[in-house]
């Protein structure tokens, strides 16, 4: 999609949107933040019931980590596909359809009686959600483009809040008893419900006629693989961090159970709360200064964790790691989408990329556990961490492209499509 208004652009103007004034802007942007919502309250909704599915299906630790694969398989074999599905029926439709596949989807693994289904279903499960999130982080840098004002950061704080009240749900649930394919039917009917009112304010934009459609799968260009590289190192640093942090308090630090859990707490409320708050940060600096600044907090934020021995400065360390690179996806996504003419086509790339973070870090920082030490293994998250000083450089908007922040305009351009 393309701006509709008089801002500056590289492609076509977007048709279908007739009404651009503040007030409809303010309505769409309320309704993509309560699509941000629900797609994150899906994703909640089964991360709390892994334990059930893993017993229902009879699984080992080895099965089931297999099956967990599949997800992240199935988000990057099928966000190439997002671009053409927006372009075919138009950003609102498109948001519409796949949101449904993806709410839906949530009843599908609870299902699954054995591996092969289980891979089966989260390999729909993944596709379904990979294509969604392109298609609405693409209607969320529209909608920011539109306002003039950043709001991706927002966008992804509500994310973080829908994941907590689904998580919370899915938490009530198992503490009830609940068989997990009722909760996940009714869940996936109230979610699909909440999704078909949100997308119905969404922006209405549509690729002109005779504009020719993006090819099936194309490799994403190349602003977009540095852009995705910027936030290969965020996300890579937020999967360590959740997935290992407990672990590192408990085993390295000799901590109990209630303190190493409260340091996964520490780094996921420090980055709800950054991502809410972040947009006023970057309005006012921009997005380069506002990375390289989250940069230098969270390499500060991993250096306590490997040099200060005591769990005070761990927990301090984790926090400060989920407050430098809460903004850093939210704004990623924002550069791709200013990047060049093929909006869906470039956060597609860099969604892939991050994605694919997401899905190494874990086993990536076992590796290098098992190699030498958990010490070793945030030493790297502490490296990747400060990576984004230089790297936020590519976050840097294109001359005159539509949505960029005061603060960023005087700033020479460091992307090219």
């Amino acid at each position: 999609m393309t701006p509709t208004t008089g801002e500056p652009t590289t492609g076509k103007p977007a048709t279908g949107e007739t009404d651009l004034s503040p007030r409809r802007l303010r309505r769409a942007r309320r309704s993509v933040a309560a699509v941000f919502c629900v797609h994150g309250a899906v994703t909640g909704s089964l991360a709390t019931r892994i334990p059930w599915i893993q017993e229902h299906t009879g699984l080992g630790a080895g099965g089931l980590g297999l099956a967990l694969a599949f997800p992240a398989l199935g988000a990057a074999l099928a966000m190439p596909l997002a671009g053409r599905v927006n372009h075919r029926l138009g950003a609102r439709t498109a948001l519409r359809v796949l949101l449904v596949l993806w709410t839906l989807s949530l009843a599908l693994p609870s299902l699954a009686p054995g591996l092969l289904a289980l891979c089966a279903a989260l390999l729909v499960y993944g596709a379904t959600a990979g294509m969604s999130d392109v298609a609405m982080n693409a209607l969320g840098v529209e909608t920011e483009n539109r306002l003039g004002r950043s709001i991706m950061s927002s966008l992804h704080g509500m994310w973080s809040v829908g994941a907590l009240l689904g998580s919370a749900a899915g938490t009530l649930a198992a503490h009830a008893g609940t068989d997990a394919r009722v909760h996940h039917l009714v869940a996936a009917l109230v979610l699909t419900a909440a999704g078909l009112v949100a997308v119905r304010g969404v922006l209405d934009l549509r690729s002109p006629p005779d504009e020719e459609a993006p090819p099936h799968f194309a490799l994403p260009p190349k602003s977009a693989l540095l852009i995705g590289a910027v936030g290969f190192c965020a996300v890579f640093a937020e999967g360590a961090s959740l997935d290992w942090s407990a672990v590192y308090l408990r085993d390295v630090l000799d901590t109990d159970a209630g303190l190493a859990a409260a340091s996964t707490t520490a780094f996921a409320l420090t980055m709800a709360v950054a991502r809410l708050a972040g947009d006023r940060v970057v309005d006012r600096f921009g997005a380069v200064r506002t990375v390289r600044a989250g940069g230098v907090l969270a390499a500060a934020g991993g250096l306590l964790v490997v040099l200060v021995r005591h769990p005070a400065g761990a927990l301090a360390g984790f926090g400060l790691l989920g407050l430098g690179i809460a903004v850093v996806v939210p704004l990623a996504f924002a550069a791709a989408g200013r990047s060049g003419p093929a909006p869906a086509q470039a956060i597609a790339g860099v969604a892939t990329i991050t994605y694919t973070a997401g899905l190494i870090a874990p086993s990536a920082i076992g590796a290098v556990a098992d190699a030498s030490s958990l010490v070793v293994s945030f030493g790297l998250v502490t490296v990747l961490a400060f990576a984004l000083v230089p790297g936020a450089a590519v976050l840097r908007p294109r001359k005159g492209a539509p949505g960029t922040t005061s603060a960023e305009r005087d700033e020479p351009s460091a992307i090219r499509p």
